[in-house]
């Protein structure tokens, strides 16, 4: 068994406490060689020595975790983050495309992460900045989305994206500017990120940002016709839909 070492972040004891016991019973690999309460403690631990795993909640008493990976740049743990349950939280998580650990949190939950973090290339900095951007305004609407792709992670604008679709388990995004990107989430994935953001699920395959909308066909069975003169079909229940979303606009 591959030992691997640990420092854990979290200000609240009882979490912290919770989290140590967790790992010294279920997972012996996992060698606990330091704790924090704060942005300060955690920082000082990690001028001395990196862990292979960096246990890290987000909002601490002092500050929060991104201050403490802007303090330290070029560390090479992997990142595990720790967050409260939280709608905020969350949904900044999914559009940043960074896994974390929901507390409060199963085994099963905990086991996943290592798993998960064993394997983890570590997020960029242009993830972080639409994680950190993204709880710091928790009531703004997002810019930006992380992109998943086989070979790459990309940020990109929601007002570049002009519409998404289905190809099975995938979803491929078609940009402003011509690129398309492939992405290993399915449609239904990026629906309930995305229908709170001017983008409308019109049909089983399709996702469209109707700020691309030129204008709506209601003959031949219903189509849109987008700005880029692309054509995309709306299913018959979702007619009223469009309609109430493009009188809206």
């Amino acid at each position: 068994m591959t030992k691997l070492t640990a420092i854990l972040v979290d200000d609240m004891p009882i979490a912290l406490e919770m989290l140590q016991n967790d790992l010294t019973q279920f997972h012996p690999e996992i060698e606990i060689i330091g704790t924090a309460k704060s942005v300060v403690e955690a920082s000082k631990l990690l001028r001395k020595q990196q862990p292979d795993i960096l246990f890290l909640d987000i909002m601490l008493g002092d500050g929060t975790g991104f201050d403490v990976l802007e303090i330290h740049p070029n560390l090479s743990s992997k990142i595990i983050f720790v967050t409260a349950s939280d709608e905020y939280a969350i949904k900044a998580f999914k559009f940043a495309a960074i896994d974390y650990v929901l507390k409060p949190y199963s085994n099963e939950d905990l086991t996943n992460a290592i798993n998960k973090a064993k394997n983890q290339i570590k997020p960029h900095k242009e993830q972080l900045n639409v994680l950190q951007q993204s709880i710091s305004k928790p009531n703004q609407r997002p810019k930006k989305i992380s992109l998943n792709t086989s070979d790459k992670i990309m940020v990109v604008n929601l007002d570049d994206i002009v519409r998404c679709q289905s190809d099975n388990n995938y979803t491929e995004f078609f940009m402003n500017d011509g690129q398309k990107i492939l992405v290993g989430k399915t449609l239904k994935h990026f629906t309930d990120m995305l229908k709170e953001f001017d983008f409308l699920r019109v049909h089983q395959s399709h996702l469209i940002n109707i700020q691309f909308v030129k204008e709506f066909i209601k003959s031949d069975g219903g189509y849109l016709v987008l700005k880029n003169k692309t054509t995309i079909p709306v299913s018959v229940r979702k007619k009223n839909d469009v309609i109430a979303a493009l009188e809206k606009m």
